[in-house]
């Protein structure tokens, strides 16, 4: 079930690591520019200056031979400024990720439709998908100036995730794999590496392109060996007391990985690692009520005339629990351009209310779900009786069609929007006009004449009785800083109960919902429609897929870990047609 599509939110819009479009796997060639033509002055003035005091190498020592062209969409700019932001709470990672850390080998075009070169110059891909050959760009250097190489990925390939003890407390992920077999990573040259499958690999480059795939280029070999038995073992022990680590992989995740369970990210809280993104941490998250980076004076990407990047000296983000706080930041001009957080729906009267006296304009950014709203039942429940009830499409489409979206649209999301079901976007190659609008219609006389025939037995309240002979009442688990989400529950509350049934709006923290989740032991939860634009990649609620399929725990169990270890919630085969789906999917993959 849905409750309504909406379009783009106002609000400026980030450098994302954009939602994934199909692409084929040809080799690409790199738009280079010669490093040697460039003047030195073509660099931020505040290193120009550390070049001539001596504390910098020149410019054509610290860019690689080909450097990374980006064209500027509204021409050149100018070097120097701060560029504000708010993180919520202490958990906003993905703000980070998207504003300041997407350098991965490969990435999505600005346009979303493909693949394109980054910190490899170019790459080539076999007929069968199961090796993929990429070509760095020589002379790429890490923020600590130290040379980026084969070395640094071969580093994370065998001794990081190839390392038993390390790999038994993070997994490789089934992306890196084929035919249950780990990915093996090879070092033709220093600046070419091949990666080599067990079995094909279609969608590879495209998960690379992905938040994932920034893996690949985040372990500077010449820092992260330190902390690893295998190139420092006499030291190991001094450096594991310092850090109150509890061993050496712990160390390591500390210093250069994460902490699995928890929202530690060393990017963000070791400022002493080195990386390949435009700005460096200097001030680390968690370290005080700001999250501060600076320019890389190593970056290694250019702008069409040359000149290096990035044009902006610093990044700030304020840090605070509060959305309203953010949006009162923006209101103020506190915060220069963000969309995470603040550009929603809700607020965009305000927003446009105070465009004039702010002095500041909208983007538009384009979504890449397909829904604000999804409505999951729980279709593998651990009750027999409400399993086969939400597993019966009638009563689905019963509720579906007591839902008066266009009223949520203009209540709660101030007319912006339309009636959607959980189908791909418009925009995406995969939308399917019947699959978008079926069973949107508001029509209570219908789901009535559907759950009459159904349950037709009410009590005095007028809420029908269930299958176990007690009222039927569903127990709906939604995120308590979805303020939209929750008011929209609550008219969904009111069209439910006038055709019979009656609903509990159960709001907690995220991390209760994923545990209550991950232990299928909801009715009902609500989430966003992810997957709007690109099917294949991010399917989770098209068939049982992943963790994230909220509506079949039991049946995404049984796709992803099939003997059940470590899960919370016991694989089941599914039925037919998800199986038949599941399938599919592993033949695309292997494709």
């Amino acid at each position: 079930l849905t409750a309504c599509s909406t379009g783009p939110a106002p609000g400026a819009a980030e450098e994302a690591a954009p939602a994934p479009a199909a692409d084929n796997a040809e080799a690409a060639p790199a738009a280079d520019a010669d490093a040697a033509d460039m003047a030195d002055s073509m660099e931020a003035p505040a290193l120009a200056a550390m070049v001539t005091d001596g504390s910098l190498p020149a410019l054509s020592e610290r860019l690689p031979v080909s450097p990374k062209v980006v064209e500027p969409v509204d021409g050149p700019g100018q070097y120097g400024g701060i560029w504000r932001m708010g993180l919520r709470g202490g958990q906003d990672n993905a703000l980070l990720v998207r504003t300041m850390a997407y350098e991965h080998l490969v990435r999505w075009t600005p346009d979303w439709t493909g693949i394109e070169p980054n910190i490899a110059e170019a790459y080539e891909a076999s007929d069968d998908a199961t090796e993929y050959t990429f070509h760095l760009r020589e002379g790429t250097k890490w923020s600590d100036g130290e040379p980026f190489t084969a070395d640094d990925i071969v580093f994370w390939a065998e001794d990081i995730i190839g390392n038993a003890e390390f790999e038994a407390a993070h997994n490789v992920p089934n992306w890196l794999t084929a035919n249950g077999e780990p990915v093996t990573v090879e070092k033709v040259d220093d600046y070419t590496v091949k990666f080599i499958f067990a079995g094909p690999n279609g969608l590879f480059l495209q998960r690379l392109a992905t938040p994932s795939g920034a893996d690949l280029t985040r372990w500077p070999k010449h820092y992260c060996s330190q902390f690893h038995p295998d190139y420092n073992a006499d030291n190991l022990d001094a450096l594991i007391t310092e850090a109150d680590a509890t061993d050496w992989v712990n160390l390591m995740e500390l210093k250069c990985a994460g902490v699995p369970g928890t929202p530690y990210d060393a990017r963000w809280q070791n400022g002493d690692l080195p990386s390949l993104n435009p700005w460096i941490l200097t001030t680390a998250y968690g370290a005080g009520t700001q999250v501060v980076a600076e320019r890389n004076p190593y970056y290694w990407k250019v702008d069409s005339d040359g000149r290096q990047l990035p044009y902006i000296d610093k990044i700030v983000y304020d840090v605070g629990e509060d959305v309203d706080v953010l949006v009162l930041k923006a209101l103020n001009g506190e915060i220069d351009m963000q969309d995470r957080h603040i550009a929603t729906l809700d607020n965009k009267a305000v927003f446009v209310d105070n465009a004039e006296a702010g002095d500041y304009g909208f983007y538009e950014t384009i979504p890449s779900g397909m829904n604000t709203i999804a409505i999951a039942l729980n279709l593998t429940h651990k009750d027999p009786v409400r399993r086969e009830m939400f597993q019966n499409k009638d009563f689905r489409i019963a509720l579906s069609q007591a839902i008066n979206r266009q009223e949520i649209i203009d209540v709660v999301y101030v007319g912006q929007g339309e009636p959607y079901q959980l189908a791909p976007r418009p925009t995406s190659p995969f939308y399917n006009e019947q699959l978008a609008k079926q069973y949107t219609e508001y029509d209570p006389d219908m789901a009535n004449e559907i759950l009459d025939g159904l349950y037709p037995d009410k009590n005095d309240d007028g809420i029908r009785i269930g299958p176990d002979g007690e009222p039927l009442t569903l127990v709906v688990d939604v995120t308590s800083n979805q303020q939209d989400r929750i008011d929209a529950l609550g008219l969904i509350q009111g069209y439910w109960k006038a055709v019979g049934v009656d609903m509990q709006i159960n709001s907690m923290d995220r991390s209760l919902l994923y545990t209550r989740k991950d232990s299928n032991e909801h009715d009902v939860s609500v989430w966003g429609g992810d997957g709007g634009l690109d099917v294949i990649l991010e399917p989770r609620w098209y068939f049982p897929y992943s963790g994230e399929s909220l509506y079949a725990e039991a049946w995404q169990s049984w796709f992803n870990n099939p003997t059940g270890e470590g899960s919370l919630t016991p694989p089941e085969e599914p039925p037919a047609g998800p199986k038949q789906q599941m399938e599919l999917y592993n033949q695309i993959q292997a494709t």
